[in-house]
């Protein structure tokens, strides 16, 4: 035989939803039949969900899916095999392994690098195996290296020295920004180093932080790119190979174009909260529309991902909030299509202050008085939140989170945060391509979402009389090159200041991003878009006196 037909199957499992799984790999499974295909495959443990953490040590949780691996073996016997994902037990050690079911036999590959690095952990869950040899499938001797086995040369090249035709990469390869192009690079070199066609298979969705992009690929010898598939979208496509004097080429179709790097943060954005609600049974969600440029992108983020009418936006105003703050909040709301409410907070400020007023006498007031107005609205959302079932989102960006810019059990209240890791500068880039862009996967409306003037006015969180962010902040751009250094670069202090930054305002960047750890120990989780997301990339003590000087 001279033809060989895989149907290449990027989907978007649910952790733990082991049937609901399943059924999604026999749904490609018979379109993969209907198709004439000879093998069928998925992901990176996906009968599971991906990442499982440590709930794939509880033995029953493994029990139960190899349970369904073994109900698919007997379900897909009559036709192509399948291939797909999932835990693996030989002599009571646990692997990450690729199964392929073939005429009711189960053939389980067993991957032998196991990430440690930024947001993987699996040196403490699964074991290590010795490199798989190839597995024939139909007329094809198909060599298997799982996600991290691509990422060394050594494991392609034992394969193809024992006889595989086709590398077939199985991934379970979350987003950050760049992502495409490292992959890309990579297994340009296994192709060219092992002469072998090469199909990478990526999952896609949002899994907690992580948000796994899709963006599947082939490669031909040389490193031709003949087939892709979109990315952060479930597909299914059929891929050709046939067999010539230099052995299995696959035919070229036509290909996803990736987007830019705006765009792929902002779908990353959408994509993360959409599935973080569907996975864990929201339906709508609420905040707080201060008429900020923050709040206002989160809006138009929670309009993309669930539509306008699964979105509560609240304006709490205190004494302190100007009108064109509430006309702006209005006109975002107006603009997304969200029910819009407003619940001032001067009655409830008023109360707390009297409340504390024998114990606060002799002092004067402060930043304890401004924490209590966020503290009070994240009250009144909660309760909103509590009432209506709506998970509330915190709106606090990366710039914010760095240096403590934020209130603890205040705006920082919520279950999810969609801007965790995107730096200011970036929110207002983020605004600008929302306005000018409007996609097939945004559930919100087409236009200006977010107004001009949301955008162009300078940043204040309100909480006293004419307070903007500079008065506390070094200006948005000097803050994010500065917060680039210590944290994405790990910089020094000294290769910052070299770069042209005032030392006393590095020295003062540095403190702050130090001494508010314990507030992002305590954060919402939020998308991940960079290599060195707060939480699982970048892990930083609490207690900590060190300072680079």
């Amino acid at each position: 035989m001279t033809h060989f037909r895989l149907t290449l199957a990027q989907d978007n499992p649910v952790l733990g939803d082991l049937d609901g799984n399943a059924a999604k790999a026999r749904a490609a499974w018979e379109a993969g039949r209907a198709a004439g295909a000879h093998m069928v495959c998925l992901t990176e443990m996906f009968i599971t969900g991906y990442q499982t953490q440590d709930l794939i040590l509880k033995p029953a949780f493994v029990a139960a899916a190899l349970a369904r691996i073994e109900a698919l073996a007997r379900d897909c016997a009559s036709g192509p095999a399948l291939g797909i994902g999932g835990p693996a037990v030989k002599e009571g050690k646990l692997y990450n392994a690729f199964h392929i079911l073939q005429g009711g036999a189960v053939t389980s590959v067993l991957k032998h690098e196991l990430p440690n690095t930024g947001v993987f952990d699996e040196k403490r869950i699964f074991t290590p195996a010795d490199i798989s040899g190839p597995v024939v499938v139909g007329p094809v001797r198909l060599g298997v290296p799982i996600c991290e086995d691509a990422w060394h040369a050594d494991v392609a090249e034992t394969l193809a020295e024992t006889g595989a035709e086709i590398l077939f990469v199985p991934n379970g390869s979350p987003y950050h920004r760049g992502k495409i192009d490292v992959r890309m690079g990579l297994m340009v070199s296994r192709v060219v180093e092992t002469g072998l066609p090469l199909v990478y298979l990526n999952m896609v969705g949002g899994q907690d932080d992580q948000v796994f992009d899709g963006a599947s690929f082939v490669l031909n010898p040389g490193g031709e790119l003949v087939a892709s598939l979109p990315q952060f979208q479930p597909a299914l496509t059929h891929v050709d190979f046939d067999l010539g004097a230099e052995g299995w080429r696959a035919r070229p179709q036509a290909l996803a174009l990736w987007p830019s790097e705006h765009e792929a943060d902002y779908q990353a954005m959408v994509l993360s909260l959409k599935d973080y609600c569907r996975k864990t049974g929201f339906a709508k969600v609420l905040l707080g529309l201060s008429g900020g440029v923050d709040s206002a992108l989160v809006a138009a983020i929670a309009a993309d991902a669930l539509g306008p009418e699964a979105v509560h936006c609240v304006m709490l105003p205190s004494r302190f909030t100007s009108q064109h703050s509430l006309e702006d909040a209005s006109a975002v709301a107006r603009a997304l299509g969200t029910r819009l409410d407003t619940v001032a907070i001067t009655g409830p400020q008023e109360a707390v202050g009297e409340a504390l007023a024998p114990l606060f006498a002799g002092t004067e007031p402060g930043i304890t008085e401004e924490n209590i107005q966020s503290r009070l609205r994240g009250v009144l959302l909660m309760a909103l939140s509590n009432k209506t079932g709506a998970m509330l989102l915190t709106t606090g960006n990366k710039s914010e989170m760095a240096v403590g810019y934020c209130t603890i059990y205040g705006d920082m209240n919520g279950g999810y945060n969609p801007l965790k890791d995107l730096y200011k500068t970036r929110v207002f880039d983020a605004c600008r391509w929302r306005n000018q862009n409007h996609r097939d996967w945004m559930a919100g409306p087409a236009g200006v979402v977010i107004p001009p003037r949301v955008i162009e006015k300078p940043p204040s969180a309100e909480l006293r009389e004419n307070q903007k962010d500079e008065d506390s902040l070094p200006p948005y751009p000097i803050l994010d090159a500065i917060l680039e250094g210590l944290v994405e670069n790990e910089l020094s202090v000294a290769e910052i200041v070299a770069q042209g930054h005032d030392e006393a305002t590095v020295k003062r960047i540095e403190h702050l991003l130090y001494i508010s750890e314990y507030k992002r120990f305590q954060s919402a989780p939020g998308t991940k878009l960079t290599k060195k997301a707060f939480w699982a990339d970048r892990r930083y003590p609490i207690a900590n006196r060190w300072r680079d000087r």
